[in-house]
């Protein structure tokens, strides 16, 4: 799963990732699959370096606070990885700087002088969102330095009109730097891109529609996608450049390469063996926000570097709370914490997350009626209802025990709930959540059904008829069960 920015806790777009991921994880399991589930706090960058220096911490305490306050959340929602890890871990440092090494000895960094905004009385470069101002197209002051919230127009720091830095509150400078680049505009770089974004499954179709735009050509006859600068200037919180006193990796250089650290953590000595084994697929839940980096960015970075690229990226939209944008300054957001502090049981989230998710990149609503009306009609009224009709029984009239055989219509309905394992598991397969528990719930009608025309409590009344209550009750147990494995 994508890599939470270690500037913050978690919130509920975070949980429906893992949730989501989560629920896959299991299901490939059950299936006999052997699943190895990572992540990593994304913990270098100007922001957290910031907001450490204002917090009186250094970057390295500062996110090793929040990592501290991650386990409360994944216990809390059953999120179970195998490893958290972090990109500032000595892993990563290693496999980042290996990484860059390999691109170079291939021909594909390059050396650029640039002109960047300065601040000068912090001493430092300024990142994009570290530079305000009014923007060149429609106006709008208090800007940020790549793209207006007003308009949606993207540009560049140096087009903003009065520019101002958003840490000290002076006119920043325009100075010359050093910059490595990427070289993503090589031919063979967008040779690679076009097959590997255009295997058959490995993107949806509208993730690979938006990224194709990239490989459009432009006015000059070139195609859109650039050289991507990979280098930030001292002083920054991150990974040292190899060769060089005062250049560290931009955060998405290294973000990314966390996973492979992660896997590295975990398996310690086995991991190159793993990892070239060519059974071996990897696979990445992200959010619609951080695709490029993960489609065009990524890929490129692992094959020109001879590492296993990856096999899928599941793309996810975003949540929403009763049809707004999550805001914490409007309060419509949802704590997943407070969630589990007010005693609500996380299975009904995971459980009303998964009843929205499908396998598009679209954004699912979290409805505060819609969810109690969910819970109490799909788990309360039809799934857990099954097993409270008849555990009773079960327990007070046969010491817990089930019948041996439970006649013709038992078993039909039985066959008839356990022939629904395929199609289920494609559903699962294919991340259609959202469907498969119609599906399931479906089965859950029908076992209603079962119990509503034998009337359990009415046979418990007349002696003559305890083995037929007997059998009743076990069908609906084993449904019970059926259903709960599903």
């Amino acid at each position: 799963t994508a890599l939470p920015y270690a500037n913050a806790a978690f919130h509920i777009g975070h949980m429906m990732e893992y949730i989501q991921a989560d629920i896959w994880v299991r299901f490939q399991r059950m299936r006999g699959h052997a699943v190895h589930f990572v992540c990593a706090d994304d913990a270098h960058g100007a922001p957290i370096m910031i907001a450490a220096d204002k917090a009186g911490l250094t970057p390295q305490a500062f996110v090793a606070q929040i990592a501290a306050g991650r386990r409360q959340y994944l216990d809390g929602f059953h999120i179970a990885f195998d490893h958290w890890h972090s990109t500032d871990a000595p892993e990563n440092h290693e496999l980042a700087q290996d990484i860059y090494r390999a691109l170079r000895r291939e021909g594909l960094i390059v050396e650029r002088t640039i002109e960047q905004f300065f601040d000068p009385a912090k001493g430092m470069f300024l990142p994009d969102r570290f530079i305000k101002g009014t923007c060149p197209r429609c106006g709008t002051p208090d800007q940020y330095g790549d793209n207006c919230e007003s308009c949606g127009a993207v540009y560049q720091p140096t087009e903003l009109k009065n520019p101002y830095s958003a840490l000290s509150g002076v006119t920043p400078v325009l100075k010359s730097s050093r910059h490595f680049f990427f070289q993503l505009s090589s031919p063979r770089a967008i040779e690679f891109l076009k097959g590997w974004t255009q295997t058959p499954g490995r993107l949806q179709p509208e993730v690979l529609n938006k990224i194709s735009e990239w490989f459009a050509e432009g006015e000059d006859g070139k195609p859109l996608l650039a050289d991507w600068d990979i280098s930030r200037d001292a002083p920054y919180f991150g990974i040292r450049i190899p060769d060089t006193d005062d250049k560290y990796f931009y955060v998405w250089l290294d973000a990314p390469v966390g996973y492979l650290a992660s896997l590295k953590a975990l398996l310690g000595v086995g991991y190159e063996q793993f990892v070239a084994d060519p059974a071996v697929e990897q696979i990445h839940f992200i959010g619609k926000d951080i695709v490029t980096f993960h489609t065009l960015f990524w890929p490129a970075m692992l094959h020109f570097s001879g590492r296993k690229v990856p096999n899928h990226i599941f793309v996810h939209g975003f949540i929403t709370v009763s049809g707004a944008k999550m805001s914490k300054s409007r309060g419509t957001g949802i704590s997943p914490l407070r969630y589990l502090e007010l005693g609500l049981n996380p299975e009904w989230l995971r459980y009303y997350i998964a009843a929205k998710l499908n396998a598009r990149v679209e954004d699912i609503d979290f409805n505060p009626e819609d969810f109690i009306a969910r819970v109490n009609s799909d788990l309360v009224g039809k799934f857990v209802n099954i097993a409270s009709r008849a555990a009773g029984f079960l327990n007070k009239r046969f010491e817990g025990h089930l019948s041996a055989d439970v006649g013709v219509e038992g078993r039909m309905l039985l066959d008839t709930l356990r022939g629904q394992s395929e199609p289920i598991g494609t559903l699962f397969e294919e991340r259609e959540y959202g469907k498969a528990l119609r599906e399931i719930m479906a089965l859950a009608d029908r076992v209603n059904g079962f119990v509503d025309l034998h009337k359990p409590w009415e046979l418990a009344k007349r002696p003559d008829q305890a083995a037929t209550l007997h059998d009743v009750c076990t069908v609906c147990i084993e449904a019970f069960r059926v259903l709960s494995v599903y």
